[in-house]
């Protein structure tokens, strides 16, 4: 009897549990097929792109965030409208260990970090933090400034991204706090608290001080506010600089501060002077007045003091300012698509192969999803780019050809191949490659996405090159235009006025980039300044020993490109040229361009017709048989469309006498 009451019961049991289940089933069907959905999915907005592992409602949520600061940030600066002419992808992790694996081991602790590129930006969040879009408030800001604002002065730049580094977003918008008193967003104040939490001081703290630098000290110290190389947050130039943009944007003094800007860096009034005409203040006066405007923000005080307790540090800091949000979740437009495993983790491989700690453990992740039979266009791209970084342009063009083949649609292929090829114009100072294809595939990227500044830099040069002066201006200025601050396409700028023989033009952006801060920019433009009279006056660059190289990534016309000092060691090296043609003396001069044609009707002598950029040359020699003649073993009268490299003495306007010839 016992055990039939034990079989009944048991059967009882296990019909419970299957009703039980299929109760379950019924009332949690997405927590029943939870696998079925993609692990990784991207949330696209009309500004950023948010690829997370967290799910739709996290990653909506970012995207928000990110469009929400990008425009509370247009409000501090008047302006209804941001470009953004580098795309920015951010990755946000839900986990706090994937996170850390990811991040510099200096930013491990953080909520998020900030990844910059010529090509594109990448902010990886953690999302095991609360509001971890905070971590990367203050680059975003210089990212922004960078493209939205004519170029300023460090203080106003560094101000304006602490003022903006200290950003909460919930119901409303705070703001204006002491970003310094939250250390968990900033690394290098973490290491200082845990060396010796006494020496910490926040800008509050630092402001407290009676002593101050003066406003002329602090409006000429010279400081790199591009964000590129940032130290630490915790000192008296951070903290005033902070507090006078603050004052000027709570005081609606924004545009006195852009009156001051032109006078200062455009009109070169000195400081003293212009912060009179533009603020109708002494810099004694506007010091008082900042001074007291600081005192007035008691709340500064009060977030002093709670920070001071033996407690953790709380998350949201008090702040003085306080304003309704742009907009909502239902007022942007947000789309939603799931990304294939290895997809994202090409991605992640990709963010990690430009943090130097990670690079050699990235590119093992990246090539071992391209071992994939399916390949994985993602990866081949991420090795492609940091081939062009390090300069490995053939193993670059492989790596794109195999993306290609997966998918050619994919409009960071036409970007990375343009990429390549003016890349390595620059390295080897050599004409661009397949210029035809390339300006399709730029005007592709333009078309895709129209904001891109570099493509539209490349597309300048690419064009110049190819003989369209006109064009290649209006592809310059539009890359300037939207990013006004690049030193790079300025000095590109200078070189098409060059090529178009706009003497005047090009002397004034070579100038201004002399007196700019970018040090490299301002010692290529004084080398152009200083040749623009040879230039001018026979179409050539002076030859000259050690010549200091053009900014990095600034490309260089064929006219005016500097002989490196690897070819002068070769030259040095060279047996002794055949002697001037008589009345061709003077210096020996360089010049690459093309043979178009050789005249051979009057042996020994040749005449060579040489095209570069949009000058024609007549290159005379007195004996082809005897010319020196590198990479090839002699001159042929035969020769067209090859590009060559000359060095020669004028014997006229546009003409020379040759004393060697380099083929290539």
């Amino acid at each position: 009897m016992g055990g039939k009451e034990s079989t009944v019961t048991r059967w009882f049991g296990v019909g419970v549990a299957i009703v039980l289940c299929l109760v379950v089933a019924c009332c949690f069907p997405r927590q029943a097929f939870a696998r079925d959905e993609p692990k990784w999915i991207d949330v696209h907005t009309a500004h950023f792109s948010v690829l997370t592992d967290a799910g739709e409602k996290r990653g909506r949520e970012v995207a928000l965030r990110m469009e929400q600061m990008r425009a509370v940030f247009g409000q501090l600066l008047l302006k209804s409208k941001l470009k953004m002419p580098l795309p920015v992808t951010v990755i946000a992790l839900k986990s706090d260990q994937q996170y850390g694996m990811v991040a510099p081991a200096k930013q491990s602790l953080a909520g998020g970090f900030y990844v910059p590129g010529s090509d594109r930006v990448y902010i990886v969040l953690n999302l095991f933090q609360a509001g971890p879009w905070r971590a990367v408030a203050h680059p975003l800001a210089h990212y922004l400034l960078n493209f939205n604002y004519p170029p300023a002065q460090g203080w106003f730049d560094e101000g304006l991204a602490e003022y903006f580094g200290s950003i909460q977003i919930g119901k409303q918008v705070e703001i204006g706090g002491d970003p310094e008193l939250a250390p968990e967003w900033h690394e290098d104040v973490f290491d200082e608290m845990r060396r010796d939490p006494k020496t910490l001081q926040s800008l509050t703290q630092l402001l407290s001080s009676p002593v101050w630098l003066s406003m002329v000290d602090l409006f000429t110290m010279k400081h790199d506010g591009s964000g590129a190389r940032e130290g630490t947050h915790n000192t008296l130039y951070y903290a005033q600089s902070w507090m006078v943009v603050h004052y000027l944007l709570n005081k609606n003094k924004m545009p006195e501060a852009g009156t001051y800007f032109d006078l200062v860096l455009n009109q070169k009034v000195p400081v003293e002077k212009a912060m009179v005409q533009a603020f109708d203040m002494s810099p004694a006066e506007m010091e008082g007045a900042v001074k007291t405007y600081f005192k007035s923000l008691g709340g500064l005080g009060v977030a002093l003091d709670q920070a001071k307790k033996p407690v953790e540090i709380p998350a949201d800091i008090q702040q003085p300012v306080h304003f309704a949000v742009p907009f909502d979740t239902d007022e942007i437009g947000m789309a939603v698509s799931p990304v294939r495993d290895e997809e994202a983790r090409a991605v992640i491989g990709d963010v990690m192969a430009r943090i130097p700690e990670h690079r050699d453990q990235a590119l093992r992740d990246l090539h071992q999803l391209t071992a994939d039979p399916k390949g994985n266009e993602a990866a081949h791209r991420g090795l492609a780019w940091d081939d062009i970084r390090q300069k490995k342009f053939d193993a670059a063009a492989d790596e794109l050809e195999k993306a290609t083949e997966l998918n050619p649609q994919d409009p960071w292929i036409w970007y990375y191949r343009s990429a390549l090829k003016y890349q390595k114009a620059q390295a080897t100072r050599q004409e661009m490659q397949g210029l035809a294809n390339m300006m399709q595939d730029l005007r592709a990227v333009t078309d895709w996405y129209p904001e891109l500044a570099d493509g539209y830099n490349m597309l300048g040069m690419a064009r110049v090159e190819g003989g369209g002066i006109k064009s290649a201006l209006e592809a310059q200025r539009q890359a300037i235009t939207l990013a006004p601050r690049n030193a790079e396409y300025e000095f590109n700028l200078g070189q098409i006025y060059v090529a178009g023989k706009k003497w005047d033009l090009a002397r004034e952006v070579f100038t201004r980039l002399k007196a700019g801060p970018d040090r490299a920019a301002a010692a290529a433009a004084k080398q152009q300044l200083d040749d623009l009279e040879m230039l001018q006056k026979y179409g050539v660059h002076p030859q000259r020993a050690g010549e200091t190289a053009a900014p990095a990534g600034a490309a260089s016309t064929p006219a005016v490109t500097a002989r490196s000092a690897e070819e002068d060691e070769d030259a040095d090296a060279a047996p002794k040229p055949a002697a001037p043609k008589p009345g061709a003396t003077g210096p020996v001069q360089f010049l690459k361009g093309k043979i178009v044609s050789s005249d051979c009707s009057k042996p020994p002598e040749a005449t060579v017709t040489i095209m570069s950029g949009m000058t024609t040359y007549k290159m005379h020699a007195s004996d082809y048989k005897s010319l020196l003649v590198i990479g090839e073993d002699q001159f042929s009268c035969e020769w067209k469309n090859r590009l060559v490299s000359v060095n020669y003495r004028t014997a006229g306007k546009n003409q020379g006498e040759l004393v060697s010839i380099e083929v290539r």
